[in-house]
């Protein structure tokens, strides 16, 4: 079984989310996500070009089984990226709530952290899709 911290919201495209305080979050994959997609390659982190919004591909996960879009969790301007991934993506699989985060955002609507998932919830998301 997958490892769900269950101080972090979760969406249902499996990115994880924590609430850094001041509107800030950080975002990353899950342990589940990071598990299915096996051994990462290559992470093409998104520019900080401003603003995304809830649901657009922001940046791509690559690993030796297939390529994968991560998807903004939540609508916001992204204010940092996790640039030593570039030359280390293992970070993401070895510790994927930690120093396998991918960037920040600052979200326009606190309010929506509260409609992701929590831990019990993406945890039947993840046994239903089983």
């Amino acid at each position: 079984m997958s490892e769900i911290p269950a101080d972090l919201r979760y969406a249902s495209s499996h990115e994880w989310v924590r609430d850094d305080g001041d509107g800030m979050v950080t975002v990353g994959i899950t342990d589940h996500a990071q598990a299915e997609l096996g051994d990462l390659v290559f992470i093409q982190l998104p520019g900080e070009e401003g603003a995304v919004e809830a649901g657009a591909a922001c940046a791509v996960v690559e690993s030796v089984k297939a390529a994968s879009d991560i998807y903004a969790p939540l609508d916001g301007e992204i204010v940092a990226t996790h640039d030593e991934l570039a030359d280390d993506p293992e970070q993401v699989n070895t510790d994927p709530y930690g120093e396998g985060w991918l960037f920040r955002l600052r979200v326009v609507d606190q309010a929506a952290l509260d409609e992701l998932l929590d831990a019990d919830g993406y945890a039947e998301l993840i046994d239903e899709a089983g």
